[in-house]
């Protein structure tokens, strides 16, 4: 059975990536977005443009079954940035599909997206699934939990704090994670189910109420190594002053900034909307992802 051929971007990121070398290896036809000239691959077809190239976008979407849009941005100096990237992005590749006559569109937005007044990425993400439910398409928008596994370089910040055994935490609060393989096998799993059509999910790992912070700290503290991991809850006015010392020393690089630390202090991002059992079901168990991302950090000299 052939199966669909796959219009992606964000390929080159730490989720596409790996939604990318996922479908190429069951068999799909890959077709990718890029900015940058990639390594050669008989199973994927990278197309070069970017989000604010609509005719790119078109030549990404010819002749594909499904578009699959992860690409978006987690961090903007202000809303004007966010709204480039992740509301007129995803209009543009909306406006794509139709034009290239695909009806299938799998939209990955983010959990912030149920808080739009809590940040500008939030508020995007929020525009971003009007703008695909209103585009007449057969689609279906994901919202996932904090992603974590090999590659990513937002976690890692998390596992390099474990190992020094001292972990800054937002306030008291729960949230929801899922493994970036879970993750894009749920993506996949999705493109030929009509039943998902104009449904809104929050896929996770399966732990019901979710992880306080502190828990998932000591977690990651043992996937490092480490017997005992001091956890500290940050209050919000500190995690605030600590986003303006990450800009002054890591300016464009900050990985703590305002917009962060606003929607990062919210105490419940633990997942709702779990997609049915039936459908589909996490395969990687949290605590032994962590060890294997923390292998794999060591192994890429990360940390």
């Amino acid at each position: 059975m052939t199966q669909p051929t796959l219009a992606i971007t964000g390929g080159t990121g730490f989720v596409g990536a790996t939604l990318v070398r996922h479908a190429a290896m069951r068999g799909h036809k890959v077709r990718a977005l890029t900015r940058r000239p990639q390594p050669s691959n008989s199973k994927i077809e990278w197309v070069e443009g970017a989000l604010d190239r609509p005719e790119a976008l078109v030549r990404l979407a010819v002749g594909a079954d499904a578009v699959i849009h992860v690409a978006g941005a987690i961090n903007a100096p202000d809303r004007a940035g966010f709204q480039d990237a992740n509301v007129f992005g995803t209009l543009n590749m909306v406006e794509a599909a139709k034009a290239a006559g695909v009806k299938r569109f799998i939209h990955v937005s983010s959990m912030a997206a149920r808080e739009p007044e809590l940040s500008d990425y939030g508020w995007s993400k929020a525009r971003s699934e009007q703008v695909v439910g209103a585009s007449g398409l057969d689609w279906t928008i994901v919202r996932p939990p904090a992603v974590y596994g090999p590659g990513d370089r937002e976690t890692l910040e998390l596992f390099k704090m474990a190992r020094r055994g001292l972990v800054f935490l937002p306030p008291a609060g729960r949230i929801s994670v899922i493994e970036v393989s879970d993750l894009s096998r749920f993506l996949l799993t999705l493109i030929g189910h009509e039943e998902t059509y104009s449904e809104t999910y929050e896929p996770d790992d399966g732990y019901e109420k979710g992880w306080t912070h502190r828990q998932f700290a000591e977690s990651i503290g043992v996937a490092v190594g480490r017997k005992r991991v001091t956890a500290l809850s940050v209050p919000r006015p500190m995690m605030r002053l600590g986003a303006r010392i990450d800009r002054l020393f890591r300016g464009k690089g900050a990985k703590l900034t305002l917009d962060r630390a606003s929607y990062f202090s919210h105490p419940d991002w633990v997942a709702k909307r779990r997609p049915p059992a039936e459908l589909w079901r996490p395969h990687i168990e949290t605590n032994a992802g962590l060890k294997a991302t923390a292998v794999a950090y060591r192994a890429a000299g990360w940390l």
